[in-house]
């Protein structure tokens, strides 16, 4: 479970216990030189600090070194981006699209190889390479957007665009000659023609720069393995090549999105005429883009569904390449077995001739879950029946068994933008099953559950053991209500938070969250003579958050609305040299995030009355209508002092701008709303209502 919808209970809480050793511990032990590039999110949100602890970071877990962002995405421009443990920003100065985190990390894997080569030739290697493509925002260079662009490959829509893929996979023989291509989902994503000729061309160019995307990663992935070649290495090197975020995503909606961070607000439907705007600088560092997921359902073909439906092969089912020259001699061979990701780790040791350790750091281990798929390299094995026999899925209440062939699945009941409404109470049996028999059916499009109840109801009894042996219950369907759950939080318990030196780099997870509450922010601060400006207090960035600073020596408090709206409290004079309290009070009118514990999200984004004072004098005052309900954005950070990466207002500043005056306190006091015990018995009422009437 990812850190930002973790839960306390077991399987749930991101943590990787110390009974569970890593592949890199276990490699590093057996004495390979062990590297971790790209996406790391595992790092659990309340220890992503500068306080630590490091031991769930990569250089905690048995990788000796890491270049990459910590979380589920990040800006490709200006990412967070850490070295090992310590946050860096080479992309500073450097002119906007001129800097891509996506060749850089492959220059620096090329890098770190040659000189672990350089070093110790007969020291093996292993490196876990994990790009940031294809999750969004997709952020390639202007060169493969224009390459993609030129071929045209889009201009017909998602319905043509999935036929093409499904004759070519046909083709190829990568599909079964029978499979079924199911009707298009009219119900679920418009059709291509009855979109408006402005939604087609906005369409086509989201599509057109997450292609880019890919191939623009895939292209720095090959110069990665080709520096194997170059070394020499090429041959006895095995590469594991999943392509893929799950299914394809469908988070932007079935409109797309210029700010992902909009879309976990809430905002999943951006009008067409609004997301214009954006248009021509879709893909850069001005946008946090997303597409229609009317493309996510044609690239999730032969299948059905996206990311996030995790009883649809659409949602879990991903292309593998498997390469390993010296070992492998049918090169271009198809297999077909049933195979997990959980597999790898064991067919990684029973290629480097390894066991897994009964015992590390005297911890006893836990089995490892997988089963090897080394078997399937020989082509005598080409055909033979899978040796992963059965294996679960879930994904926030809906789920599926596999089981020699069959799978047992939930239909569909919530597509991946409707996260915001009251989750279903009971997962586990308010359900509608369907069955399908995979050996005869690839697509998974022929329900047989009406014809086999009671194979229904033993794949649902073996369901229920296997969630029982993984800590897979309690299920939970909730989606957005995760994300504002209380959890772990160095803040936690904590109403006042006082600062007195500046400080950047303090991830949103182990910050003050001024969401859904009551807060006051003042900050003591001198002005010279000349008069001051700069960043006292920011969290976020381009794509939603927050500021607190001096522009031309006048105090600012501003509300960046996922840069869809900026709302701005601004004194009209200047600040006079000397000792001043500038202070921001806003006072919440709701509930608070109290409420999502009873399945109800009337408690947030509510609205609230803000106040801008000057020594105790009121400059500025102003209603919020609304609230950001859910999330900052997750890679930006708060910052004291001045700010990182992006700002929340580019008209009026850009980072790190730094304050010129003193800063000689900064304060910030939480008023968190309670709920009253007339609360609670309206709420628990209105959730048993609600539960009766499903």
């Amino acid at each position: 479970m990812i850190s930002e919808q973790s839960t306390g209970f077991p399987g749930y809480n991101s943590i990787i216990e110390r009974d569970k050793a890593t592949i890199g511990r276990l490699l590093k032990d057996n004495g390979y030189a062990t590297a971790w590039f790209g996406k790391d999110h595992n790092v659990p949100a309340f220890q992503a600090s500068q306080s630590g602890p490091f031991d769930q970071w990569p250089t905690g877990m048995g990788f000796e070194y890491f270049y990459g962002f910590v979380g589920g995405d990040a800006n490709q421009w200006q990412p967070n981006l850490f070295r090992n443990t310590t946050q860096i920003y080479p992309f500073e100065g450097k002119a906007p699209g001129s800097w891509n985190l996506v060749t850089e990390m492959a220059d620096d894997a090329i890098d770190y190889m040659t000189r672990m080569h350089q070093i110790n030739p007969s020291k093996p290697l292993f490196i876990k390479y994990a790009p940031g493509a294809t999750h969004a925002p997709h952020h390639p260079t202007k060169e493969w957007v224009d390459r993609i662009h030129n071929l045209h490959l889009f201009d017909d829509g998602y319905e043509k665009l999935r036929e093409r893929i499904f004759a070519n996979q046909k083709r190829l023989g990568v599909i079964p000659k029978d499979a079924k291509l199911e009707p298009w989902p009219a119900d679920v994503i418009t059709p291509w023609n009855k979109l408006s000729p402005e939604a087609q061309k906005l369409f086509i160019r989201q599509v057109e720069v997450f292609a880019a995307y890919a191939a623009y990663s895939d292209y720095e992935i090959g110069r990665v393995i080709q520096q194997f070649d170059d070394l020499g290495k090429l041959d006895n090197t095995l590469i594991v090549y999943i392509n893929g975020d799950n299914g394809t995503s469908a988070e932007g909606g079935p409109l797309g999105t210029p700010n992902e961070v909009a879309f976990f607000n809430g905002l999943n439907k951006l009008p067409v005429e609004v997301q214009m705007k954006f248009y021509d600088v879709w893909g850069t560092d001005l946008t946090y883009n997303h597409m229609s997921a009317g493309w996510s359902w044609a690239f999730d073909t032969p299948f059905t569904w996206f990311k996030q439906n995790a009883s649809r092969l659409g949602g879990v089912n991903q292309n593998m390449v498997v390469s390993w020259p010296a070992r492998i001699k049918d090169k271009g061979g198809l297999r077909e077995q049933f195979v997990h990701v959980i597999d790898v780790v064991p067919t990684i040791l029973e290629a480097a001739g390894l066991r897994a350790p009964e015992v590390v750091d005297g911890i006893p281990q836990k089995p490892i879950e997988g089963t090897s798929f080394a078997y399937t390299f020989d082509s005598k094995n080409a055909k033979v029946p899978s040796r992963h026999k059965t294996q679960y899925f879930e994904m926030m209440g809906q789920w599926a068994l596999y089981n020699e062939g069959w799978l047992l699945s939930t239909k569909v009941n919530r597509a991946p933008w409707e996260a915001f409404g009251p989750a279903n109470p009971d997962p586990l049996n308010n359900q509608v099953l369907e069955l399908y028999n995979l050996n005869n059916d690839f697509s998974q499009s022929t329900d047989l559950a009406a014809q086999n109840p009671q194979k229904v109801k033993e794949m649902k009894e073996a369901f229920i053991a296997e969630a029982k042996k993984y800590q897979v219950f309690p299920l939970d369907a909730s989606v957005a209500g995760r994300i504002v759950a209380p959890r772990p939080n160095i803040t936690a318990g904590r109403n006042t938070f006082v600062y007195t030196h500046p400080m950047v780099g303090l991830p949103q997870g182990d910050s003050p969250v001024l969401l859904n509450t009551s807060y006051t922010v003042t900050a003591d601060i001198e002005v010279p003579a000349g008069g001051a400006e700069g960043m006292l207090l920011t969290s976020g960035g381009r794509f939603g958050g927050y500021g607190f600073y001096l522009k031309n020596n006048r105090p600012v408090w501003l509300w960046n609305m996922v840069d869809l709206e900026r709302l701005k409290w601004e004194g009209t004079e200047p600040i006079t040299p000397g000792k001043h309290k500038v202070e921001f009070d806003f006072v919440y009118d709701g509930k608070g995030a109290g409420t999502l514990a009873f399945n109800n999200f009337s408690g947030v984004g509510r609205p609230g009355n803000g106040t801008l004072k000057v020594d105790g004098k009121v400059v500025a005052t102003k209603t919020m209508p609304k609230t950001l309900p859910m999330i900052l954005q997750w890679d930006e950070s708060f910052d004291i002092g001045s700010g990182t990466l992006t700002g929340v207002n580019d008209a009026d500043y850009q980072p790190p701008f730094r304050f010129t005056g003193t800063l000689n306190k900064l304060t910030i006091k939480l008023d968190r709303p309670q709920l009253s015990p007339e609360d609670i018995k309206s709420l628990e009422a209105a959730m048993r209502t609600k539960a009766i009437s499903e």
